[in-house]
């Protein structure tokens, strides 16, 4: 597991330096943009890349050839941009060079977030996936963490500093996974390392396009993926305004409350890891799906908030068994090789997700008032448990590990 640690400094740079944007960048655009609407809208800016040029770059991974691997070439190319551009908000100089920053960070990020995600089954046995899932989920909440704990005192001595550390980080993260991470000789497709390092694959190889991963029980795998996430972003990007419009907390109050659900989160990312890898990824997430139905449910008729954050501790706990096992899976029932493909597309999906679920639960909400906030996350998870029941049995084994075709380059 010691290289699937070192995989985890890529996630939590990723991590830190979106907490990072995600915390300070809104107080900037807050400055030219007096529309909340608007600042919620260029937010979202990342979640369009994810939707249209992730799936793209994960596909052109699986086909790249190279001396460097296959995903190694984009974390080459993404990592140093995005560490500059992150660098470069606090630094702008008004709102048209913000924007132009804004983008190219997000366009760097979106280079090498698939191939990097996809590192991880690379290099991972398919029985060890949910395990190595849990760890690097663990290292990337811990990069959210700290962005908060240490940033915004960074941020109070120079906006900049923040950005500053973060793209550091992103730099040394990215040194060592290129001195330590060898991608499997026979996927790398390493040859003699010559020519255009992003060829496409050998005309006597199967090609992988991304309607053949389409299959049934991938479709149905993603629709659950779809209504889950709706579920839990939602919730998330909405909570506040329903503890303080309708249990009556105070800001800090009610934003604070999320961090229970966040840390029960990071603390069980491991554990579930774990027992998706003995029991069964779908049993595990359908036992998270389940809980979060029941929990959000509950919340509805909960005007306690040491009743509610309790609960939200549980809901972390359940939502753990969903996102630490729902990757590895939808990885596990297609081919070695198009893991990047598959993983641009969880992240379409999910990225879609993102962007329709705050604009569909607020217009909800406004019909039918703020309870209405969780009888609909309710309802999310159940039509995720119905998808689940489409996706059939789940295929504990996927052909052959990649440890399996090439131990050398992958041994611990």
């Amino acid at each position: 597991m010691r290289k699937t640690w070192l995989l985890g400094l890529g996630f939590f740079s990723i991590s830190i330096t979106w907490a990072l944007y995600n915390a300070f960048v809104p107080l900037f655009l807050d400055n030219y943009l007096k529309s909340a609407a608007m600042i919620g809208f260029m937010m979202t800016i990342d979640n369009y890349f994810a939707m249209f040029l992730q799936p793209w770059i994960g596909h052109r991974s699986d086909k790249t050839r190279s001396k460097y691997g296959r995903r190694m070439p984009y974390l080459l190319i993404g990592m140093p941009l995005g560490a500059v551009f992150a660098t470069l908000i606090p630094l702008h100089t008004g709102f048209v060079t913000l924007v132009i920053f804004m983008v190219l960070m997000n366009l760097s990020m979106s280079i090498f977030r698939s191939p990097t995600v996809a590192l991880m089954p690379d290099i991972t046995p398919e029985s060890k996936r949910t395990k190595a899932n849990g760890v690097i989920n663990f290292m990337g909440g811990l990069g959210s963490i700290l962005a908060f704990g240490i940033g915004s005192p960074l941020y109070k001595v120079a906006p900049y500093l923040p950005f500053l550390c973060a793209g550091l980080i992103m730099l040394i993260s990215m040194v060592i996974l290129k001195s330590f991470i060898k991608e499997p000789v026979l996927l790398a497709g390493y040859g003699g390392g010559s020519g255009n390092p992003f060829r496409k694959q050998e005309p006597t190889q199967h090609p992988i396009r991304i309607k053949d991963q389409l299959d049934r029980t991938t479709l149905f795998i993603l629709g659950a993926i779809f209504f889950w996430f709706v579920a839990y972003q939602g919730v998330e990007a909405l909570f506040t305004l329903y503890g303080t419009k309708y249990i009556g907390m105070s800001d800090n109050e009610a934003a604070f409350s999320l961090t229970f659900f966040s840390l029960a989160f990071l603390a069980f990312a491991l554990p579930s890891g774990w027992l998706g890898a003995k029991y069964g990824k779908k049993r595990i997430i359908a036992i998270g799906v389940l809980g979060l139905f029941v929990i959000f449910g509950s919340l509805v008729f909960v005007q306690s908030v040491l009743l509610l954050r309790t609960l939200l501790i549980v809901g972390g706990l359940f939502w753990a068994c969903i996102n630490i096992n729902s990757y590895p899976w939808i990885v596990a029932t297609g081919r070695e090789e198009s893991i990047g493909t598959r993983t641009g597309i969880y992240y379409f999906v999910s990225s879609l997700a993102a962007i329709s679920s705050p604009p569909v639960l607020g217009l909800i909400i406004d019909q039918f008032g703020y309870p209405a906030l969780f009888v609909s996350a309710s309802l999310g998870m159940l039509l995720a448990s119905l998808c689940l029941i489409g996706a059939g049995t789940e295929n504990r084994t996927s052909g052959k590990d990649p440890i399996d075709q090439a131990p050398q380059a992958i041994s611990e």
